[in-house]
């Protein structure tokens, strides 16, 4: 009993909290998603029965109009998350390697401000510069680029804008991260060997920041493929999303087994696109670890002696032949020097103890 409470009460009870939030709010209501769909609505005025189990739901849902949806869905996420690691990789590589320490910290705040405000505020924001009227409209008649005013919202292209503001501090953060981990030591390695700074970045930085950018673009893929405020706010008709067809289910047409089966199709995708960027992960710390590793294979005839960065040549010349040294044998020295007298040979001491000359 005593060993049980020490087990159960020792420090992996620390966990205990983060394992019942995980359990409660994450893993039973994925089960029930799962769950009711595969049920069915039976009348108008109920949400769902499980009386008779079927896969019936995942049929419907994988219908003509999910997978137009869904296309539609998978290209603004696929752009979206390109176009925000276009932009956070110069971004955060300045602000890692170029920005001085004591201002980071001031440039990281502006980077979060989005994030004190409500998702729907700043989204309803767009939606005022967006509108005909706003700004972006105003200030292109201003300037003679338009002669009517631009609509953009409503769109696709409306809701592509949307989710790169939305979504971009959350590629930022993890670049700065990994790029700021790297050290400047390296970078300045490399420029001592003769690299540029381009080649520097894309054979030193750029492969250092991977995790970085693996989680970067997970962390802007997976909410940006399940997204619905945006969409609903700034697309309408014309830029349904995923998310919108699934909160349309439940929330309009009172369809929980038909919403939970387009969830689990979706929660599947989103599945296997984590599972791709876990391999492409292992495969690409594979690589860095194999192409960092410096392996010395002298060939037939040839030493491991090391040589002289300087000069080109060995430092040893004995070595450079594939000849062995002599024990005692001096390596290869300055013109002047002399070569040390031959064994038994008694030393200038020895042959005048008194040090007088004779």
């Amino acid at each position: 009993m005593k060993k049980f409470l020490s087990r159960f009460l020792g420090p992996g009870a620390l966990s205990f909290p983060t394992w019942g939030y995980m359990v409660f709010f994450f893993a039973i209501p994925v089960a029930m998603v799962i769950w009711y769909s595969f049920g069915f609505k039976p009348d108008q005025f109920t949400t769902h029965s499980m009386e008779q189990l079927s896969f019936d739901r995942y049929a419907e849902a994988v219908g003509p109009t999910f997978l137009s949806v869904f296309t539609a869905t998978l290209r603004i996420s696929i752009v979206g998350t390109i176009a925000c690691l276009l932009i956070s990789v110069p971004f955060a590589y300045w602000l890692a390697v170029k920005v001085p320490p004591k201002r980071r910290g001031l440039l990281l705040a502006l980077v979060l401000v989005p994030f004190w405000t409500n998702f729907l505020v700043r989204t309803l924001g767009w939606q005022i510069i967006l509108s005909p009227d706003g700004f972006v409209s105003e200030a292109m008649q201003s300037m003679g680029l338009l002669a009517v005013p631009l609509d953009l919202l409503y769109s696709r292209a409306a809701v592509q804008i949307g989710v790169i503001y939305n979504y971009l501090p959350l590629m930022i953060l993890p670049l700065f991260v990994a790029m700021d981990s790297a050290g400047a030591a390296l970078r300045e390695a490399s420029s001592d060997l003769g690299a540029g700074k381009f080649k520097t970045f894309f054979h030193v930085t750029l492969p250092l920041a991977a995790p970085g950018v693996i989680s970067g673009c997970l962390l802007v893929f997976i909410p940006l493929t399940g997204d619905y405020i945006t969409a609903s706010v700034l697309g309408g008709a014309n830029g349904t999303m995923i998310g919108q067809l699934v909160a349309n289910q439940f929330q309009n047409a009172q369809n929980w087994a038909l919403g939970s089966a387009m969830a689990v199709v979706l929660m599947l995708f989103t599945l296997g696109v984590v599972l791709i960027a876990a391999l492409l992960g292992l495969a690409l710390r594979a690589t860095i670890h194999r192409v960092g590793r410096v392996q010395v294979r002298p060939g037939p005839g040839r030493s491991t002696a090391l040589t002289n960065p300087v000069a080109g040549a060995s430092a040893d010349p004995a070595a450079e032949r594939g000849q062995p040294l002599a024990v005692g044998a001096r390596t290869a020295g300055p013109p002047n020097s002399e070569a040390p007298p031959p064994a038994g040979t008694p030393s200038p001491a020895a042959k005048n103890p008194g040090g007088h000359r004779g």
